[in-house]
């Protein structure tokens, strides 16, 4: 009986904890937010990530809350040699946290470990070919997500892709929206939306721009986005992710649906701050 007493507590006592977890979570994460912000946090800011200069005062309030749970969850390791830095941290964190913004978030939960090499990388990738047959090659990166829980960055890109924040290439923001569409399994180009029924309508609009991407890339006509986006439905999401905060006056121009997507999945219109810089 006493034995049986025990297992009922432990049982109990486990259910407990576990139903406890996300709001600790939340008190933890509610309490980093509030501790200050580093002077020289700001400092790199200002430097390396001009973006923060074109965000609305109460977003780079917000963002900066972000930032702190963010580097505090998240361990960055650095590759062939490299220092890992204040400068390193923060300038990844500013970019990554941009696309949590106004947004319930669970900071990249997958995420665990952001890996940094001094520039682009090369790793090792398995083909197929037309005959079905399986081989190895080179592929030379500048970023990586994967589902595992890592996302790897190359920093030469990295503060490449910060310094211009006009241009609609940006490594973190890439590899950080595969994150989000990684969330709720492999990424397929379609993130968790907020309701079942948005999915329908996700996959019409994007799908048709995604082709539309792929004509243009097939027959070289001129396109916003890069042609990469042609490559597969998650590659497509990460590569309008990008143009989305960075070019986003010409997105809402000449794709008016799809940015329209857009800004209901990320809860932001880019396209206003752009207009009054």
């Amino acid at each position: 009986m006493t034995t049986i007493l025990i297992v009922s507590l432990l049982g109990i006592f486990a259910i407990f904890w576990l139903a406890t977890v996300p709001f600790r979570a939340r008190l933890r994460r509610a309490k980093l937010a509030k501790q200050p912000f580093a002077h020289q946090w700001r400092s790199i800011i200002k430097h390396n990530v001009p973006y923060f200069q074109i965000l609305p005062v109460d977003l780079q309030l917000q963002l900066k809350k972000h930032m702190k749970v963010f580097l505090a969850e998240k361990q960055f390791i650095g590759c062939q040699n490299l220092q890992i830095t204040d400068e390193i941290r923060i300038t990844i964190a500013a970019q990554a946290c941009l696309l949590l913004l106004n947004r319930h978030t669970d900071y990249y939960p997958k995420l665990r470990q952001i890996l940094v090499y001094p520039a682009a990388f090369i790793v090792e990738k398995e083909q197929q070919n037309e005959l079905g047959l399986h081989f190895q090659h080179k592929a030379v990166l500048l970023g990586e997500s994967w589902e595992e829980g890592q996302v790897i960055l190359s920093w030469q890109d990295t503060l490449a892709g910060a310094a211009d924040p006009y241009d609609g290439s940006n490594v973190v923001i890439h590899e950080f929206a595969h994150q989000l569409d990684q969330e709720d399994g492999s990424a397929n180009g379609a993130p968790l939306l907020e309701a079942r029924t948005d999915y329908s309508h996700w996959s019409k609009i994007l799908g048709q721009e995604y082709l539309q991407l792929v004509q243009c890339a097939e027959q070289g006509l001129p396109s916003l986005f890069s042609y990469y986006g042609a490559t597969n439905p998650a590659e497509f999401f990460a590569v309008i992710s990008e143009v989305f905060f960075e070019q986003p006056i010409e997105f809402k121009t000449h794709h008016p649906v799809l940015y329209q997507q857009l800004s209901l999945y990320y809860c932001l219109d880019p396209a206003l701050w752009f207009s009054e810089t």
